[in-house]
C-alpha cells in the first residue's frame, strides 16, 4: 500500500491549528520541521519546561501523510480555508509501504566513544568484541549515543569516571549512561526518570547488558552521598533541579551536566555556582556539556 504526503510552508503561529484541522479531515499524520534545518538560519526549539508559551518557528514546514486515492489537497484547501488562511503551495510524493520497523533500525549503527566504549544497538554486530560494548535498544525512552548531548556524557565517562564510584543518573531514559558507568567500572549506579516507560526500557538494558542497575521515579532513589551526578536533559529543567541535584552529589564529588545549547550555558553555570565549581568542559555543534566539582 502506497501513501500520499503532502509538504508545504506555512506561517509558524498557524501551524499548530492547521495541523490540527488536518488531522481532523482525516490525515494520517502530520509532521512539523524547520525549513531552515541544517543552515545558518536554523532556530532551535526544543519546547523546554519553563520556557515562555507560544514559541514556534517563524515558518513551520508541514507535511501531511494521507491514504492513496484521497484528494490530499482538496482537504488541505478545506482545511486552511476553514482557518481562513491563505491556500498554500503543495509538494505531493508517494510514500511506499515499507517494513518499518527495519528502516527505523537502520537509522542506528554502533557509535564508538572514544577509545574504549561502543554502544551497540541490539540488532547490529560488536565491531569489535574485544572493546566495552554498550548493547542498547531504545524502545520508547531517549539515548541511542546519536545525539550530541549523549554523546558528552558518554565521553566524560569513559574519560573521567574512577573506578568504584557511586553513580546517579538523573534522567535515565534509556539507561544507556547508568550502564555505561556500570560497564566503565562504577561500584553501584542508581537511575532515576519520570516516565515510567523509561524505567522499564532502563532495566530491559541493564538485564541485557548483565550489569547490576537500580532505576527508580523521582524520591525512590536513595540521597547524597554520589560521587558522580549526570544529568541529561533540558537547561530550564537542570536550572530548577539545581538544589536537588547538588544534594545528591557528596563534597569533592563531580557533577555532569548536559542537554544545553551554548547559549545557554551561562544561566546553567550560574544556577549551580553555589554548591560546584563548574564550567564547560567540551562542546559538540551548538551543545555543550558542563562539570563541576561539590564544594562546602
Amino acid at each position: 500500500m502506497a501513501y500520499t504526503a503532502l509538504r508545504f510552508d506555512v506561517d509558524g503561529a498557524d501551524a499548530d491549528a492547521l495541523a490540527d484541522a488536518l488531522l481532523e479531515a482525516g490525515a494520517l499524520s502530520v509532521d512539523a520541521s524547520d525549513p531552515h534545518a541544517g543552515t545558518p538560519d536554523e532556530t532551535a526549539l526544543y519546547g523546554e519546561p519553563g520556557a515562555p508559551p507560544g514559541e514556534h518557528w517563524p515558518v513551520a514546514r508541514l507535511t501531511a501523510l494521507f491514504t492513496d486515492g484521497v484528494d490530499a489537497e482538496a482537504l488541505v484547501a478545506a482545511a486552511a480555508k476553514a482557518l481562513r488562511l491563505p491556500q498554500p503551495a503543495c509538494e505531493r510524493y508517494i510514500v511506499e509501504e515499507q517494513d518499518w520497523v527495519r528502516a527505523t533500525q537502520a537509522q542506528f549503527e554502533p557509535i564508538r566513544v572514544g577509545e574504549r566504549l561502543w554502544v551497540v544497538p541490539t540488532w547490529c554486530k560488536a565491531p569489535d568484541p574485544d572493546a566495552i560494548n554498550l548493547t542498547l535498544d531504545p524502545g520508547l525512552a531517549f539515548g541511542t549515543g546519536s545525539h550530541p548531548t549523549t554523546r558528552l556524557c558518554l565521553n566524560w565517562l569513559a574519560e573521567a569516571l574512577a573506578p568504584g564510584g557511586r553513580v546517579l543518573d538523573y534522567g535515565c531514559g534509556s539507561g544507556i549512561l547508568a550502564i555505561a558507568a556500570a560497564k566503565l567500572g562504577a561500584g553501584e549506579v542508581h537511575g532515576v526518570d519520570v516516565d515510567p516507560q523509561a524505567l522499564l526500557a532502563s532495566r530491559a538494558n541493564a538485564e541485557l547488558n548483565r550489569v547490576d542497575a537500580m532505576f527508580a521515579l523521582p524520591g525512590a532513589s536513595q540521597a547524597g552521598d554520589y560521587d558522580v551526578v549526570v544529568a541529561n536533559i533540558l537547561a530550564n529543567p537542570l536550572i530548577v533541579l539545581a538544589p536537588l541535584l547538588a544534594s545528591r552529589a557528596r563534597i569533592g564529588g563531580r557533577i555532569v551536566l548536559a542537554g544545553v545549547l551554548d547559549a545557554q550555558a551561562d544561566a546553567v553555570i550560574g544556577a549551580y555556582r553555589r554548591w560546584f565549581n563548574i564550567a564547560a568542559w567540551r562542546r559538540d555543534g551548538d551543545w555543550v556539556a558542563l562539570v563541576g566539582e561539590r564544594i562546602a
